[in-house]
């Protein structure tokens, strides 16, 4: 069975397949793309499989599709998007320090 692993950036999609004979396959496309198609991850899905645009995915000779994104984490980075007021209650403190992704000792233990 066809296993996928999908990294959806804000530029490219890239994808990258085991073939049910155990190949390895990588196909790299545009992330926004309308003219052409609809999404990128489900038409590098269809391109790997060798599929035409309108065949239906054929779901039982998929084992799994693991996707990850880096748009979220780059639009914070970047300090682009809107902004954004964000309130937190007395319990969810620790929600503004998580926020900011400034976690310099993320691997030791915070002392409270």
């Amino acid at each position: 069975m066809w296993q996928f692993w999908v990294d959806r950036g804000g530029t490219f999609t890239d994808i990258v397949a085991k073939t049910p004979e155990g190949d390895l396959r990588t196909h790299k496309l545009l992330s926004d793309n309308p003219e052409i198609y609809p999404d990128a991850a489900v038409e590098g899905i269809r391109t790997l499989l060798g599929l035409e645009a309108d065949a239906p995915i054929p779901a039982k000779t998929i084992a799994s599709v693991k996707m990850g994104t880096t748009v979220a984490t780059n639009a914070l980075l970047e300090r682009k998007g809107e902004r954004t007021l964000l309130l937190i209650t007395k319990g969810m403190r620790d929600l503004l320090r998580i926020g900011y992704q400034n976690r310099p000792r993320l691997a030791t233990r915070s002392a409270r």
